[in-house]
């Protein structure tokens, strides 16, 4: 057993990804083995309240604009 920390918005996100009877550790299992197909998560989200995918959205779009920004401050510090 290891114990990881992950903030409130990632754990909202890992709980809404859950299946019946899964437990977290079979949820990042799922998530992180190789080769998926997307039949695979068909009908993962129809039970997510929409509050709830609505948390979930905001959640992947800020960390794209992390990321968006994260990129701008790299492509300024390249010399070319």
């Amino acid at each position: 057993m290891k114990t990881i920390t992950v903030t409130e918005d990632a754990y909202a996100a890992l709980a809404a990804l859950k299946k019946g009877g899964e437990s977290f550790s079979d949820v990042i299992r799922r998530l992180t083995k190789g080769n998926h197909s997307l039949l695979e998560f068909a009908g993962d989200w129809k039970d997510v309240p929409d509050a709830t995918f609505r948390e979930v959205e905001e959640f992947l779009a800020k960390g794209d604009e992390l990321s968006k920004a994260r990129l701008r401050r790299l492509a300024r510090m390249d010399p070319k």
